[in-house]
């Protein structure tokens, strides 16, 4: 027996490997960087854990969701593979444990966010470790065609550079064929090494079925009445449906509770457990619930709603019937949602004059620009995914190049006495410390670190007194707090013109708006389609198949779906429009309002600038949130 197979056999109690497991583990152990596109519940998570513990040094894994990482962690704990997370949900203490054994080389799986390389903490720390795997979860993230684009992914090929980790396993279930060969020519993978399963599940019976909005609720009670007990998901896209809908199935006689991302995580965590124990089997959920759930006996998969791409469905539907036995995924469908998710992709988009004051900042700033997103983002208008993604574009431009950041605001609380801890050191290096405890600003609890007092006063520079204040933190002699992470970029051209590189950057924006519209009606494509539903999503992504009917979806067994619009709606004036616009322009002066905001207004879209106005408490808002974008802005256009 192999060694990865007795590890097979002693970690994970699996006498075989699934399709794609070995090749891709193998490959890893042989040197080389891998990418692994499986189906969702295939075990992709199984290449990194076992790969691990073969491999020299740290296996460092970066994941879009603290709950991801919390599930994997708690599952490596049950298979006796040493592994840890650093998280912001995690104290001093903790954290200094999970380093010094990371140090040891006791740990050999660490897990982070995306977001902790930021920290100039963290990077100092990793700069020192040997890291023989960087593990990137959710890797279709990294491109900018993805369904799911996260800029801060697309800085994973520098940081991977930049603490020398050799290579790379690139993990998800949802890259369509561009999509993959983007985030693979990113970090250099070869074709070879791309290891792709297939996506067609035989036991995933698929369903459209048409239903008017009105009678959504009543269709969902009757479609999962004769199977009550069993372990159900139902997808909602708003967090009040998600109650709503929930509070009908109790009255309905089933078991049900929501769960979204506004409630508080003690009742999130318990609303989980009593799911994955079966103490509650249904679940009606926003897309917040099921990544990580790794429940074998989920019998239905429902979308209530329609779902925000064929990506997103797939990876929905791919937590039903884990366990091989048939499992029921079905779409209770119309049109009359499409305006949701079409303002959800119109919401992103920034207006031209916001892009313009980010560029105006950079110029005046000539040669270094510090930014720190949430302020930037109200300054502009512009919502913090879409200006992260903003900078990025910046950056492939050519108009800055990012340098480093860190936390604009530190502190400190001291454990020991100012003499205590300067008795400890000697000579110089007690001198500086001397000066960074006389030099910054002491509250009766809190000391505020002011660098530039510091600096002034003593010949230092900032990056020895934060690696200062780091050592006094690890050794427990102060407790260290850091706020406002700001970000440094080096401006690489300061003479650009402002108008050209605005259009150039709207229109990328513009373009990704309308790839994202495509998206959804690429997803309503497929479900009117006439061809069988499990060959057409195969083909989606991909996949290579010899067959046209699966012979269970709802396509093959009764014809094509005919989705329509099923909620009446008035039909819209000036005099209207301009009604539900009086008490916007009444509190907003005209000069801060533009037909894109007033059409946000209407359709309920929020931005940053809605929040410093309270613009949900103003009659008018969301008043027309069932209307298409495209539509109001028109009547907008033509009341101004």
């Amino acid at each position: 027996m192999s060694d990865i197979h007795q590890s097979l056999q002693k970690y994970f109690s699996h006498r075989s490997f699934r399709p794609g497991q070995e090749q891709a583990i193998n490959t890893l152990l042989a040197g080389r960087s891998s990418a692994a596109i499986f189906p969702t519940g295939s075990g992709k998570s199984l290449i990194y854990q076992l790969a691990a513990m073969h491999l020299p040094h740290l296996t460092l894994v970066v994941s879009p969701l603290l709950a991801l990482i919390s599930d994997q962690l708690e599952a490596m704990e049950g298979q006796g593979i040493p592994a840890a997370r650093i998280d912001s949900t995690l104290s001093h203490q903790q954290v200094m444990a999970i380093r010094e054994d990371v140090r040891q080389g006791k740990t050999k799986v660490l897990m982070v966010s995306v977001e902790r390389f930021k920290n100039e903490t963290f990077r100092r720390f990793l700069s020192g470790i040997e890291v023989s795997l960087l593990v990137v979860d959710e890797a279709h993230c990294i491109s900018e065609w993805g369904h799911n684009f996260r800029p801060d992914y697309l800085k994973l090929p520098e940081y991977r550079t930049a603490f020398n980790i050799s290579q790379v396993l690139l993990l998800t279930a949802t890259a369509t064929p561009l999509v993959i060969e983007d985030m693979c020519r990113r970090f250099d993978i070869l074709k070879d090494d791309v290891v792709l399963t297939g996506f067609y599940r035989a036991n995933l019976h698929l369903a459209v079925l048409p239903v008017a909005e009105a009678s959504k609720k009543a269709a969902l009670a009757e479609l999962l009445g004769p199977t009550k007990e069993e372990s159900t998901i139902v997808y909602v896209t708003l967090q009040k449906t998600a109650e709503e809908v929930a509070a009908y199935l109790r009255d309905a006689g089933l078991v049900a509770a929501a769960y979204h991302a506004g409630m508080n995580h003690a009742d999130r965590e318990a609303i989980q457990n009593g799911f994955m124990f079966g103490q509650i089997p249904v679940i009606v959920a926003t897309i917040a619930f099921g990544m990580g759930i790794d429940k074998p006996d989920i019998r239905h998969v429902v979308h209530y709603d329609l779902p925000k791409s064929i990506e997103g469905y797939s990876q929905e539907i791919g937590r039903a019937g884990r366990d091989g036995m048939v499992s029921h995924c079905t779409l209770l469908g119309n049109l009359d949602g499409v305006n949701v998710l079409e303002n959800f992709v119109y919401g992103d988009t920034p207006e031209r004059a916001s892009i313009q004051k980010v560029l105006e900042s950079v110029q005046r700033a000539e040669k270094h620009w510090e930014v720190q997103s949430v302020k930037l983002s109200n300054s502009v208008n512009i919502r913090q995914l879409p200006l992260k993604t903003l900078l990025v574009y910046l950056e492939m431009d050519g108009v800055i190049k990012p340098l480093y950041s860190y936390f604009a605001s530190y502190r400190f609380k001291q454990v020991m006495e100012t003499d205590q801890i300067l008795a400890r050191f000697k000579g110089e290096r007690q001198v500086f410390l001397k000066a960074i405890f006389q030099f910054s600003e002491k509250a009766r609890t809190w000391t505020t670190v002011h660098f530039d007092n510091i600096v002034a006063n003593y010949n230092t520079d900032r990056q020895r007194i934060v690696a200062a204040l780091d050592y006094l933190n690890e050794q427990g002699f102060i407790q260290l707090e850091t706020k406002q992470m700001t970000e440094v970029y080096e401006v690489l051209e300061s003479g650009f013109d402002i108008d050209k590189v605005t259009d150039e950057v709207y229109e990328r924006f513009t373009m990704k708006e309308e790839a994202e519209v495509k998206r959804i009606n690429d997803m309503l494509a497929f479900f009117s389609s006439d061809q069988c539903l499990s060959a057409s999503l195969s083909s989606y992504f991909g996949e290579s198949i010899d067959w046209a009917q699966c012979g269970h979806c709802s396509v093959c067994q009764g014809g094509a779906a005919r989705l329509e619009k099923t909620l009446p709606l008035e039909i819209l004036s000036k005099e209207k429009v301009d009604g539900y616009l009086a008490g916007l322009r009444a509190a907003v002066a005209a000069d801060k309002v533009s037909p894109v905001l007033e059409t946000r207004f209407l359709c309920g879209i929020h931005t940053p600038f809605f929040s410093s106005v309270k613009a949900s408490s103003i009659p008018g808002y969301a008043a027309l949130e069932n209307y298409r974008f495209a539509e109001v802005i028109n009547l907008v256009q033509g009341s101004c």
